[in-house]
């Protein structure tokens, strides 16, 4: 969770610079009667009838010029101009120097006042610079002063120029003094305005004493409102940990531990615990490393999730329970169908002995009812047996039996089976089939099923003169079998549900015919293989069903 402040969410703090700018009119009137000081000194010496020779003359001008350009800043005021005001100041300064050797000379007050410009100026790079032009300026004075000459001895003219630079350092300490205060006054109210987005958020922030005192963790500071049961008091006299369940503090432990080791790249730790002091209630705390030189702190957020922890409960509750009345469900279903496929089988085979008349002549109407009852008992014996192994397979205890055999003769079977059925209904019934043995490791028993379901769907639902085609072939590796039939086709609104239990597609005398178990058991026995099961069709034109199983061997020789 990233706790960095945002000035873009806040009013804007306030930097040096931005401080700085603000005093731009005061630098630009010390600068102007910098200027007029030194003009007015010039006039005095000349009204006093002793004017300044030529050196000094150039020098006098040559000070009063940073003073006339610092007027400048009223027109453009950015750190880049007063950089450059120092760069003149500077410079002016050492010129000065050299035409009436510096300290030692006339002008000696002049030496420091780029150090009083610098001040005036504000930026400790600024005045570091204007400190060392002065120090150059008295070594270009004694400079000059070896080189050329003694200078002239001082007089009035250097006490003028001494006094001067007194009253503009004094002005500009007066400047700096104010802009200190104006950088004071943003700091404190930028400080104020974090405090106060801090104090009103919704959560409570902590900063904890990581350093000597963990595992204890005791709080520093406090923002925000504290979840119920979570007394801020207790954090400050005796450390978060005192606050947490026993039970939970473990996590609580590491949480804080993982973000204390943290390298302070938004390494974090979270940890969900009952309050000691409530412990129907939950509470979530972020912690991450806070960067704070020497010292280890913590920075950490406790939100009450209460609710969400609840609902959360709730949510696993209904879901263990329906996962148990589903697996109950499907282990009924397995059972019953189990128990009723002995008496249905008996069923079945009487009614087909009288209906063969094996044991003697029975009368025309009771041979009727004994086919009206086979081919009842083999229909619903069908629909048991899928029903059973749905149900087999939502509780997972079906269990493939993998051996190695030709596929086409698991798709022959199945074909041999749904021939009657298509003649019955006038519906050809054809196979393309390799050449080659297609051997594959899968469930015999399986694989005939597939095929069987896909082809008796197919049967069902293609009207008289239609065509159902089932093809056989190795295809990247998997065994591909597909059914195409010339059928009614189904919509595709109803392309998605197909393949989930009990769903059907079409009409309502379209769905009588089915149960919807057969596409599921199909895509159930493909997927217990690893394989797919994928159905194209067009309404009105036909449908291709194709399950791919990733099974196949090398075709034999």
């Amino acid at each position: 969770m990233d706790l960095t402040p945002r000035t873009t969410l806040l009013d804007p703090i306030r930097r040096p610079e931005a401080v700085d700018a603000g005093d731009g009119a005061a630098v630009a009137a010390w600068h102007a009667a910098w200027a007029a000081a030194v003009g007015l000194a010039a006039l005095g010496a000349a009204w006093a009838g002793r004017p300044p020779a030529a050196p000094e003359a150039l020098a006098l001008a040559v000070m009063a010029a940073p003073g006339l350009a610092g007027l400048g800043l009223l027109a453009r005021e950015t750190p880049a101009a007063r950089s450059a005001l120092i760069t003149l100041w500077s410079l002016a300064a050492l010129a000065a120097a050299a035409l009436t050797g510096g300290a030692a000379g006339p002008l000696a007050g002049f030496v420091f006042a780029p150090l009083a410009a610098g001040l005036a100026l504000g930026g400790r790079r600024r005045v570091f610079i204007s400190a060392l032009a002065a120090t150059g300026a008295a070594g270009v004075g004694l400079l000059s002063a070896a080189l050329i000459g003694p200078p002239p001895a001082p007089g009035a003219l250097a006490a003028l120029t001494a006094l001067i630079t007194a009253g503009a350092t004094a002005l500009a300490l007066a400047i700096g003094a104010r802009r200190a205060g104006a950088r004071l006054e943003a700091a404190e109210a930028a400080v104020a305005r974090v405090e106060a987005v801090l104090s009103g958020q919704p959560g409570l922030t902590l900063v904890l004493d990581a350093d000597g005192r963990a595992p204890t963790y005791p709080a520093l500071a406090a923002y925000g409102a504290a979840p119920a049961a979570l007394p801020v008091d207790l954090l400050f006299q005796e450390g978060l940990l005192a606050a947490v369940h026993d039970p939970d503090r473990p996590a609580v432990l590491a949480a804080l531990a993982r973000a204390r080791l943290g390298n302070g790249g938004g390494t974090e730790g979270q940890a969900r615990f009952a309050p000691r002091l409530a412990l129907d209630r939950r509470i979530l705390l972020v912690a991450r490393r806070l960067e704070d030189g020497a010292r280890r702190r913590l920075i950490v957020q406790a939100l009450d999730v209460t609710l969400q922890h609840a609902r959360e409960a709730e949510l696993d509750a209904a879901r263990a329970e329906a996962e148990a009345r589903n697996v109950g469900k499907s282990r009924f279903l397995a059972h019953m169908s189990h128990e009723l496929r002995t008496p249905l089988n008996a069923i079945i085979g009487f009614s087909d002995a009288m209906r063969q008349q094996m044991f003697g002549p029975v009368p025309p109407r009771y041979a009727d009812y004994a086919r009206s009852i086979h081919e009842a008992g083999g229909h619903l014996l069908a629909l048991i047996n899928d029903v059973l192994d749905v149900s087999r397979i939502e509780a997972d205890r079906y269990e493939l039996v993998l051996e190695s055999f030709d596929a086409r003769e698991a798709v022959s079977a199945a074909l041999a089976l749904v021939r009657i059925q298509a003649d019955d209904k006038g519906v050809e019934l054809a196979a393309v089939l390799p050449p080659e043995p297609l051997i594959v490791e899968a469930d015999r028993r399986a694989l005939k099923q597939i095929t069987l379901n896909l082809l008796a769907n197919a049967v069902k639902f293609t009207p008289a003169g239609g065509t159902v085609t089932v093809s056989v072939q190795a295809t990247d590796g998997e065994l591909e079998v597909t059914v195409a039939d010339t059928g009614v086709g189904i919509a595709p609104a109803d392309l998605a549900r197909l393949g989930r239990p009990y769903e059907q597609a079409g009409d309502a005398d379209q769905r009588a015919q089915g149960t919807g178990l057969g596409l599921a058991l199909v895509r159930a026995l493909a997927q217990l293989h690893g394989g797919t099961l994928a159905i194209d069709s067009t309404l009105g034109v036909g449908t291709a069903a194709s399950v791919r199983l990733p099974l196949v061997a090398a075709p034999s020789s």
